[in-house]
């Protein structure tokens, strides 16, 4: 099928009020929408990763990104939803005697400023990934940069940590394009720990022996890898992928090794299985479970996982774990030996809540999954605090009990929500549906809702063709969606659990 010259201009009539239309201008992708009677034109890919939107929906006012489920405003432009923080450019329309034509040149009927910021006082993000990151970025958007310090342990500047399992290590991105927005305003400290907080002051202690003084409080520490127990686990061989150091280290390590061995077949283990088999290395898996995913996708999708790994090249040893490795071979608890120049543990991470134990604030039980409780204002126990991101256990409103979720989507998503409803912009609870991806080789994999255990779950499709939906239910109720192949179907159901 031919794609429409806008330029030369289409029917009005093939413009149905929020239908997506998909074309060209001078050869790049631009997509028209009718939205409230007017037709807007606006740059065709996602500013995330370049997306088709054409692909994806109109809701609400917004265009939602098929891949990984950015929201833009349509009028605007504006990224009004994580990932995609850049807006759409903008394009000039002309809709007369029954035709619409898309100009080359920006629309002129610019959308009015936002208005001023309110005196929010001096806040203090603990932590510069998703959460934190996306935090700032709303309130500097929005003129309150000046208002808020940002604080991180890394010496890097934010930057986008899905890279560092998948298109940074695959070789497939270099490292700049990693980065994360800068915040216009921001006090930003990197490298530095916060080591206490003293509630009666409002205050944070730095390692470096300074007080950053706050009226807001927010943590985002988010999340760190759990540590593998075998025998030689201390060697410098021995490698997780959390951080862009992390990274930097094992593609270092990867240039001079044959031969790699992945413990864990989790989202993040395989993503990095994958990314080394990009680079050439044979890639072994060592996981305790019988098939990858089976604890939260279910053995059908585990069993469609392993067999498209297998047919890259990787080799699987399931219901194992490795006993002892020395440098030149592992050997695992049934005395297999297996050969490898490095080793990556995936094997889960732990929520990074010391600071907020030291500082008395209410946790969540461990059975309950743990972090720091939160109400649907995302705060602490003290008022002044909040906490988002991996380490917040915030309630789920469909569910009907708090979750804690690993995310990155999920962490962006609170703080945009939370820097919104500093700002007095939001009025409702924190109540978005959790979302988030997971990339092997050309498969994609979307995950909307929450469940506990996938154990209750009704199968639509053909797993093994790649073209599948998994209804995953708890207590009898439909509560979250895995999908293959059906992203349209992953943006219905989202947008379905949020108005429910």
């Amino acid at each position: 099928m031919s794609t429409a010259d806008l330029a030369n201009g289409i029917a009005s009539t093939d413009l149905a009020e929020g239908r997506i239309v998909a074309g060209k201008l001078n050869g790049s992708d631009v997509i028209l929408v009718r939205h409230r009677g007017r037709v807007c034109a606006l740059s065709g890919q996602c500013t995330h990763l370049k997306a088709p939107l054409a692909d994806g929906v109109v809701i609400d006012g917004t265009i939602r990104c098929p891949w990984h489920h950015a929201r833009f405003d349509i009028e605007s432009g504006e990224a009004v939803g994580a990932p995609a923080f850049a807006p759409l450019e903008r394009f000039a329309v002309v809709e007369k005697d029954g035709t619409v034509r898309v100009a080359a040149t920006e629309a002129e009927d610019d959308p009015l400023p936002p208005a001023p910021a309110p005196d929010i006082g001096r806040v203090v993000i603990v932590g510069s990934g998703a959460g934190g990151h996306a935090c700032a970025e709303i309130l500097a958007r929005n003129g309150a940069g000046a208002s808020v310090t940002l604080i991180g342990d890394e010496a890097e500047k934010p930057y986008d940590r899905t890279f560092c399992s998948k298109q940074y290590l695959a070789g497939k991105a270099g490292r700049d394009e990693m980065a994360l927005p800068a915040l216009d305003g921001v006090a930003l400290y990197t490298g530095v720990r916060v080591v206490a907080i003293v509630r009666e002051s409002k205050t944070v202690t730095l390692d470096d022996g300074r007080s950053v003084p706050y009226d807001t409080l927010i943590l985002a520490t988010g999340a760190e890898p759990v540590s593998p127990d075998f025998y030689g686990t201390n060697r410098d061989d021995v490698h997780v992928i959390r951080t862009a150091g992390d990274a930097d280290r094992l593609i270092a390590a990867s240039t001079q090794a044959r031969q790699a061995i992945v413990v864990g077949s989790s989202y993040i283990g395989l993503e990095v299985a994958a990314s080394l088999i990009g680079r050439g290395l044979e890639v072994s898996v060592v996981s305790d479970t019988d098939l990858p995913l089976e604890k939260t996708a279910g053995d059908e999708i585990g069993a469609m996982i392993r067999d498209l790994h297998a047919s890259k090249g990787v080799t699987f040893h399931s219901g194992r774990r490795i006993a002892r490795w020395d440098g030149n071979a592992a050997m695992l608890d049934d005395g297999t030996r297996i050969e490898g120049d490095l080793v990556v543990a995936g094997i889960g991470v732990k929520p990074r809540i010391e600071l907020a134990e030291k500082a008395g604030l209410t946790l969540a039980d461990k059975a309950d999954g743990g972090g720091v409780r939160v109400d649907d204002r995302l705060r602490s126990s003290d008022p002044a605090i909040h906490a988002i991101g991996d380490i917040a256990s915030a309630p789920d409103r469909r569910l009907g009990h708090p979750i804690r979720v690993e995310h990155w989507v999920v962490a962006q998503r609170m703080g945009q929500w939370l820097a919104r409803h500093l700002l007095g912009r939001i009025e409702k609870g924190y109540d978005d549906v959790p979302f988030f991806w997971s990339g092997h080789y050309d498969l994609s994999l979307r995950y909307v809702g929450h469940v506990a255990s996938p154990e209750d779950r009704t199968i639509d499709g053909d797993a093994a063709a790649r073209d599948v939906a998994v209804h995953f239910a708890e207590n009898g109720r439909e509560q979250a969606l895995l999908t293959a192949g059906r992203d349209r179907m992953s943006l219905e159901r989202e947008h379905e659990w949020e108005r429910s």
